[in-house]
């Protein structure tokens, strides 16, 4: 798979000023499905970031303890860290 496409998408989104632009934009990439299944890897980093264990994430947001450890992979192999800043701003 070529991730030519997907480097664009990046440079694009790294340019975006406006962040309805950038909303219309992951709207129309993105089913409602996979938008929800990322507001929840983001709750997922966000619990598991302030201790909460993955049976009681796993219970909480509904998902799969699968999910939730997919999720803790993730964490500990990329640095979420500016994301949950941004999150818990927001909240």
């Amino acid at each position: 798979m070529s991730t030519g496409p997907y480097h664009s998408l990046l440079s694009h989104l790294a340019n975006c000023t406006d962040s309805t632009e950038i909303e219309k934009l992951l709207s129309a990439l993105l089913t409602d499905k996979e938008q929800h299944d990322i507001a929840n890897r983001i709750r997922i980093f966000d619990l598991l970031d302030r201790g909460i264990t993955q049976r009681d994430i796993s219970e909480q947001l509904g998902v799969g303890i699968a999910t939730v450890s997919r999720g803790a992979r993730a964490m500990h192999s990329h640095d979420v860290s500016a994301l949950l800043a941004t999150h818990r701003e927001r909240a």
